[in-house]
């Protein structure tokens, strides 16, 4: 194992939650080779064991930070619930429930599941932890493969670290990781897990991610609008569009910067991959895009 965490974890258990150890654990993988994140199976519950590691704090991931968000959004009972924080380990409740499915993250009816869901989130007042895309880009720029650079992505590099980010339309919490992996439900409601990446900023970077990070149409994400604003979302629908537009060059360029961190850490084509098609989209004029799909 990668990383030899799993003793560390259980003594954690055993000295902060006696009664559940010993009622009898089961300690077990749930994030690939690194052993970041452990699934701790007991007769009465279940939770998510999850690490600070030094490729997650490389990528911008604090769990003090995530803990912190957790709290802020408890009321709202759309995230696992914190039972336990120790550094490096941050312990919350298992979500029992069905993933959704990759194809209906598109479909109609799972937007009006999920509008009402990022309504609440961004109806919230800030958590206090504010998201600065350009320290997640002095950050990436430290960590990724120097013999993948070129003339274009430094000249991109400087002018997004000298360009002031767009005057929020609303600031709120963000969960800003949103994929149907993340999307979790039962029968009673859906639920988003997976609130690492989760801080303070405008509703329309949010909402770019979105759209971009699942490769929306734009009718889908019409629809999607129309569904958030329907259930007491941003009513502007021209400035939420607009700036929606502004910060997807931001959001291209975050992404690509995601993956190149992580083709560095793992070597995994996958990683290669998903960052190919935004290094052509970003680099073939030498300048972002600035119109979402």
């Amino acid at each position: 194992m990668p990383f030899n965490i799993k003793g560390p974890l259980e003594q954690l258990v055993a000295a902060q939650l006696p009664a559940v150890f010993s009622a009898g654990c089961h300690f077990s993988p749930v994030s690939g080779l690194t052993g970041e994140s452990w699934k701790i199976e007991t007769p009465m519950r279940s939770w998510l064991a999850r690490a600070q590691s030094a490729d997650k704090t490389a990528l911008g991931v604090d769990r003090q930070r995530e803990k912190g968000v957790l709290r802020h959004v408890e009321a709202l009972d759309i995230a696992p619930r914190i039972q336990l924080f120790s550094a490096p380990w941050l312990i919350v409740d298992w979500l029992d429930g069905e993933v959704c499915d990759e194809n209906r993250i598109c479909e109609a009816d799972l937007h009006q599941h999920l509008a009402p869901l990022l309504v609440d989130l961004h109806r919230l007042k800030p958590s206090g932890y504010r998201l600065s895309l350009h320290q997640q880009f002095a950050r990436y720029w430290q960590q990724i493969d120097r013999r993948r650079l070129m003339p274009q992505w430094l000249r991109l590099q400087q002018r997004l670290m000298r360009q002031p980010m767009p005057v929020p339309l609303r600031l709120s919490t963000l969960h800003m990781d949103i994929h149907p992996g993340n999307l979790v439900h039962d029968e009673q409601k859906w639920r988003l897990i997976d609130w690492e990446y989760a801080a303070d900023g405008d509703i329309a970077l949010e909402l770019a991610a979105l759209f971009r990070g699942n490769g929306w149409s734009k009718g889908q994400q019409q629809r999607f609008l129309t569904a958030y604003i329907a259930c007491g979302g941003y009513q502007n629908i021209v400035q939420l569009k607009q700036q929606i537009r502004r910060w997807t060059p931001w959001v291209d360029y975050l992404m690509l910067m995601w993956f190149e961190v992580r083709w560095h850490q793992t070597g995994e084509k996958i990683y290669s991959d998903g960052a190919q098609p935004l290094r052509e989209r970003l680099f073939a004029t030498g300048r972002t895009g600035n119109k979402t799909q």
